[in-house]
């Protein structure tokens, strides 16, 4: 792995570092914005007082922590591919770009010795899974990499109660920020009650503390930070946005990996953009967030 001289040295003084994907600058939100929102990423995590290290593979090397050339490679290069843990050896293989969804950055920042990670949503179980068996490798691999992923939730158009669950027999713990209702993504609240929150960042550190001194620190947290409330998408809007979809969807004969991608460009369609910025608003929240807890838990 290059870790970037400035994510190197924090690291080496037990300064706050925050993990940062880069699939959703390459792949989640829409050009030429994506660049711009991906340095703004970045400085929400240097407002909450840590080190942003946005993970991403460069000619085959994994990069923790971009130097704005390579930043400006993953936005607008067009030759990152959505990498997940098990594509990692044969992009290394052959010295390709690649863009890290949440399972290869949490690994990657595991391996670099960074705890705190945050991103916009979760992957999860999709709609159907009973018969596809389809569901995001972000699962399991939280289930053996030591990990806080701060994030709001997981996205409407999976299955958020089979995520649940699944968190739950692959021994994810997941509490909420702030709130007793787990999030879905543009919402705030899912309908699914959580058992555990925290009101504070150092409440949420000293979760992190707990589970290293109890030896629970093999497996991966969830932390849900709802959206802002000015950002949350209109339910009513949401709700008929995401029918028509799986609608349009079915119609289409759209399935397997393919939907998720196609219902997020009719949610950016046919809400005028205003899904995507619901993405932007939360994503940064949730950037300084998790710099907070890093703070906190580092001790600085």
């Amino acid at each position: 792995m290059r870790i970037h001289p400035e994510v190197a040295d924090a690291l080496a003084a037990g300064r706050a570092v925050v993990a940062l994907e880069s699939t959703i600058i390459s792949h989640g939100l829409p050009r030429p914005d994506n660049l711009r929102i991906a340095r703004a990423i970045e400085h929400a995590a240097r407002a909450g007082g840590a080190v942003p290290a946005t993970i991403a593979i460069i000619d085959g090397q994994p990069h923790i922590g971009l130097d704005d050339d390579a930043l400006h490679r993953i936005a607008t290069g067009g030759t990152a591919i959505k990498v997940s843990v098990r594509e990692i050896a044969m992009l290394a293989a052959v010295a390709g770009d690649g863009a890290t969804t949440v399972a290869a950055t949490a690994h990657l920042a595991a391996a670099a010795g960074i705890t705190v990670f945050a991103t916009g949503g979760l992957g999860g179980v999709h709609r159907g899974a009973q018969d596809s068996y389809d569901e995001s490798a972000d699962l399991t691999t939280l289930s053996r990499t030591p990990v806080l992923v701060v994030c709001s939730g997981v996205k409407s158009i999976l299955d958020i109660g089979a995520t649940l669950e699944r968190l739950e027999t692959l021994s994810v713990g997941v509490i909420g920020y702030r709130t007793d209702r787990f999030p879905a993504f543009y919402l705030a609240d899912s309908g699914y009650p959580l058992d555990w929150w925290v009101q504070t960042p150092k409440q949420a550190a000293a979760v992190l503390r707990a589970r290293d001194r109890l030896g629970t620190d093999g497996y991966g947290l969830v932390l849900a930070n709802p959206i802002p409330v000015d950002a949350e998408l209109d339910r009513d809007l949401h709700d008929r946005v995401l029918a028509d979809g799986l609608a349009a969807a079915a119609d289409a004969d759209v399935h397997g990996k393919d939907v998720t991608p196609f219902l997020l460009d009719y949610f950016h369609r046919e809400t005028q953009g205003a899904s995507v910025a619901a993405n932007v608003a939360l994503v940064l929240a949730n950037a300084r967030l998790a710099a907070e807890i890093a703070v906190a838990y580092s001790g600085r």
